[in-house]
């Protein structure tokens, strides 16, 4: 079976990223080394038929491209993509990982996930809403009764808008992004330099310079066709392909095959001056106020009601394996998983949070951990799933209507999975006020998401208590801790006028006496 996260583990800047920021090595990392280790042998192959990014950017450039519009070509500008991968590196060392602007993996799979999905969804129902009639005319129940689960996520235009820069620099050059940008691609370069299969031309080349004009990459010399960078070359074998001679081949390159290939690296000032800004850009981060640098004690100011996924490991160890890659988001069924914007510093930008307005976090699921494909958020057996606390309900009083304004709801309590909520007697007030069991509450956001008080609920799920571990079991952990967390047994409800008799008058919305 393959992983559904296995694209994203083939990145080898996401992985080695991931790997020094986070300090750990994980099996799930071994495709990216094989990418990597590929580089020596058959070159940049991955960026030519396997990246997503590469793909998405050759149809858009054949959509959007003026025709018979020259291609510009800067090496120059070919030496910021190592700038990119030594500034990553500079922050990784100091654990952060700002990856996920740049790993070409993250971002598309962001793109695809958070953007195309959604959309896609939405006009799917616009379609069969158009439809529907027909079905009914028809009798064709499929039509009448389908439904497709329309999703919504934070942070699309920022998003879309990003993608919309990168597409249009097809007017500048085709893969404009693979060329000077893709820090995995000046990974992959470094290593593909002198590839064992890489591109010959034989003595019938006649110098008429077509496959250097075609080249999407720009690898061969305009002067000298028989010229390859080896480095820039994505192995698509277009020249090959055009070539009125069919000089040109891809293959083992001979014993005495003496190979030519100008370096497009970046000063040594550059490369040393870039690491610094990166490492000052960590520290800046580690130093902010709303950092969880250090143990956790007195003067940390955490980021308010920041609810993290069931499974998600220590904050700083979280933030730095996290990509943003956007897997968890769409994997979650109930569309509570949001990208966060600041509120938790740059470090966390589009990090997961769970947003039970939304939608619940499910008790039962663990869709999230399953795809995760750094560990970020650890995968949990459906039998300690339960034990995953992730925060615990605080009631806001002055907002509830039981307690504020006097009148009787019970919905809280009626929708807890783990029973949670008591209701009790409170002087000066005549009907019966929640009161949340903390020991006993998951943080699953049951309460906030089905509260009928609108704008913001009565009752809102903080990280307060979140077990956050990054091995073992979370039951033990839990038991320790003093939790008791179970669900309601088959059949228990709370019915308010059964439990409560005295509920008479001013009843919120479906608690009305009859």
């Amino acid at each position: 079976m393959v992983n559904l996260d296995l694209f994203l583990q083939m990145d080898p800047i996401l992985v080695l990223i991931s790997a020094i920021s986070a300090k750990v090595v994980l099996l799930s990392f071994i495709p990216a080394a094989i990418i990597l280790l590929s580089g020596p042998f058959i070159g940049r192959v991955f960026c030519g038929y396997i990246c997503p990014m590469g793909t998405t950017l050759d149809v858009t450039d054949a959509l959007f491209r003026f025709k018979n519009t020259p291609y510009l070509f800067s090496k120059n500008l070919l030496k910021i993509k190592y700038l990119v991968l030594i500034f990553l590196l500079g922050s990784a060392l100091f654990g952060v990982s700002y990856v996920f602007f740049a790993s070409p993996l993250s971002l598309i799979t962001r793109f695809y996930g958070l953007i195309i999905f959604p959309v896609m969804s939405f006009l799917t129902m616009a379609v069969l809403d158009i439809i529907r009639p027909l079905g009914d005319m028809l009798d064709i129940n499929s039509i009448s009764f389908a439904q497709i689960r329309t999703i919504r996520f934070a942070t699309q235009f920022f998003i879309l808008f990003f993608f919309v820069i990168i597409f249009s620099m097809v007017i500048f050059s085709s893969r404009f992004w693979c060329r000077y940008l893709c820090p995995s691609g000046a990974l992959l370069a470094f290593v593909s330099r002198s590839p064992i299969i890489r591109r010959q031309v034989s003595d019938l080349c006649n110098q008429c310079g077509k496959c250097a004009r075609k080249c999407p990459m720009s690898a061969i010399d305009k002067e000298i066709p028989e010229k390859t960078f080896y480095s820039e070359c994505i192995v698509c074998r277009t020249c090959e392909d055009i070539c009125p001679e069919k000089a040109v081949t891809f293959e083992l390159s001979e014993k005495n095959d003496t190979i030519t290939y100008e370096t497009f690296s970046p000063k040594r000032r550059a490369l040393v001056s870039t690491g610094i800004i990166g490492a000052g850009t960590a520290i800046m981060s580690l130093t902010g106020l709303n950092s969880l640098y250090g143990k956790p004690g007195e003067g940390q100011v955490g980021a308010k009601g920041l609810v993290r996924p069931p499974g998600a490991v220590l904050e700083t160890d979280f933030l730095s394996r996290c990509v943003r890659c956007g897997e968890c988001m769409v994997a979650c069924p109930t569309n509570t998983l949001q990208p966060v914007w600041f509120v938790a510093g740059l470090p966390a930008l589009f990090s997961p949070a769970v947003t039970p307005r939304r939608g619940f976090c499910d008790p039962k699921c663990h869709e999230c951990g399953k795809v995760c494909p750094t560990n970020a958020i650890r995968p949990i057996e459906k039998s300690d799933r339960i034990w995953a606390k992730t925060g615990t309900a605080n009631i806001i009083r002055q907002k509830c209507l039981a307690w504020e304004f006097e009148k009787s709801c019970m919905v809280c309590d009626e929708v807890c999975p783990y029973d949670a909520i008591e209701f009790l007697k409170e002087k000066d007030n005549k009907v019966p006020v929640p009161h949340v069991i903390e020991n006993k509450c998951a943080g699953c956001g049951y309460c906030e998401h089905f509260c009928p008080v609108q704008n913001q609920a009565a009752i809102k799920v903080t990280p307060m208590d979140a077990l956050r571990i990054n091995q073992g079991k979370y039951e033990p952990e839990a038991r320790l801790k003093g939790f008791k967390l179970q669900f309601k047994k088959p059949g228990q409800k709370t019915n308010p006028l059964e439990s409560y008799p005295a509920i008479q008058q001013d009843s919120a919305p479906g608690f009305d006496k009859e």
